[in-house]
């Protein structure tokens, strides 16, 4: 009797601890290149993220989408994105994230980490509010430091990232 009450314990204690967390089922990821107004979206998401709704200083978030993905509405300016003069997908198919810290606001969390596109990384913060069984989060970053120069001076190249994750 007291081996299958110790397997019943050891069998529920997973479960226990996969009850405090959960994992990010999928993403929308939108953008804004403000200086031409041009809005667009990424995917090809993949996660190995963990987020603690009751600790949100416990979450891992950690994703990468694909370049091949982006989408603008105008073919041709999708394509040349994805070339070597910008996004350079043959060389660097996928754009990664991954958090070095989260930290609980009064209306969410914030999430420091890393972005790397075309194998360059820069530190990046993400504002987080919880929307149901959603996060919406979003960022701001400069193409620029990636050496992605679509216009000349770096304060022409910023780009707001809006990201809608969807928790399991």
């Amino acid at each position: 009797m007291k081996i299958k009450l110790l397997v019943f314990l050891l069998a529920l204690y997973p479960i226990s601890i996969l009850g405090q967390s959960t994992t990010i089922k999928s993403a929308e990821i939108t953008f804004n290149f403000e200086s031409k107004d041009v809005n667009g979206s990424i995917s090809g998401f993949t996660s190995e993220s963990t987020i603690d709704p009751e600790n949100p200083e416990n979450s891992k978030l950690k994703g990468s989408v694909t370049v091949k993905t982006i989408k603008t509405g105008i073919f041709l300016r999708d394509w040349s994105l994805k070339g070597g003069k910008y996004f350079d997908e043959d060389d660097y198919p996928k754009i990664y994230f991954e958090s070095t810290s989260v930290s609980v606001t009064s209306d969410g969390f914030s999430v420091k980490g890393n972005v790397t596109i075309k194998n360059i990384d820069k530190p990046l913060t993400i504002v987080f509010k919880k929307n149901g069984n959603e996060l919406v989060g979003t960022s701001t970053l400069y193409s620029s430091d990636f050496g992605i120069n679509i216009k000349k001076k770096h304060e022409d190249n910023k780009v707001k990232i809006k990201m809608v994750l969807k928790l399991d």
